[in-house]
């Protein structure tokens, strides 16, 4: 998203020729457009390496976490839809992370929320950003396994069907295209070295 000065073609070349491609966008200014309950949008104005500026929509985001819950050879996921694709979705649990709380206890917080169990073992994957073009959502993926009941009440506003799916079977669904789900596919590859290692994908 943006708007302001257009960039012509080798407009970010340097005197030799070459592109360089390690800059950084100077801010200029910065104008909240819109805030709401989840997330705000501002808009930024940069200067660019070819003295260009250019006004960009940033979606500011606190972040989040998503929870790859595994037991017994299956992978825990729920279903629930979704706005944004008009239908209903696939997904590993997911959370927004409350102002000044940590991803973990975050994530520990969300798997008792959407499935009705807490987890013994962690393990961090990592973590990506989710659209970093017009986005500072950062997502803080783990690994979580060794249940036993302890559900917390689920936001009023969820509607979460659990569906527990083989662990081979499921990254078979996700091959064929049947997770259309973005933090879905990247969790999974982050966690499959690790489920590898317990001898079921």
């Amino acid at each position: 998203m943006g708007q302001d000065s257009p960039v012509s073609p080798g407009a970010n070349d340097t005197p030799d020729g070459e592109r360089d491609y390690n800059y950084c966008m100077q801010e200029i200014s910065r104008k909240r457009a819109y805030s709401g309950r989840i997330f705000d949008v501002d808009q930024v104005k940069v200067n660019l390496q070819n003295n260009h500026q250019k006004t960009y929509e940033l979606v500011e985001h606190p972040g989040a976490v998503v929870i790859v819950p595994y037991d017994s050879g299956e992978l825990w996921f729920v279903r629930q839809y979704r706005l944004g694709s008009k239908s209903m979705l696939l997904e590993m649990p997911a959370g927004r992370l409350e102002p000044g709380e940590l991803p973990e206890v975050c994530a520990r917080r969300e798997i008792r929320e959407e499935t009705g169990v807490a987890a013994e073992k962690w393990i961090n994957l990592g973590g990506f950003y989710n659209a970093p073009g017009y986005c500072t959502e950062y997502l803080h993926i783990f690994l979580a396994m060794d249940f036993h009941a302890d559900p917390l009440r689920p936001d009023p506003d969820e509607f979460i069907e659990i569906v527990k799916i083989p662990a081979d079977k499921a990254y078979a669904m996700a091959e064929r295209g049947e997770m259309p789900d973005g933090k879905t596919l990247a969790s999974l590859l982050l966690a499959k070295p690790y489920l590898d290692h317990y001898g079921n994908v």
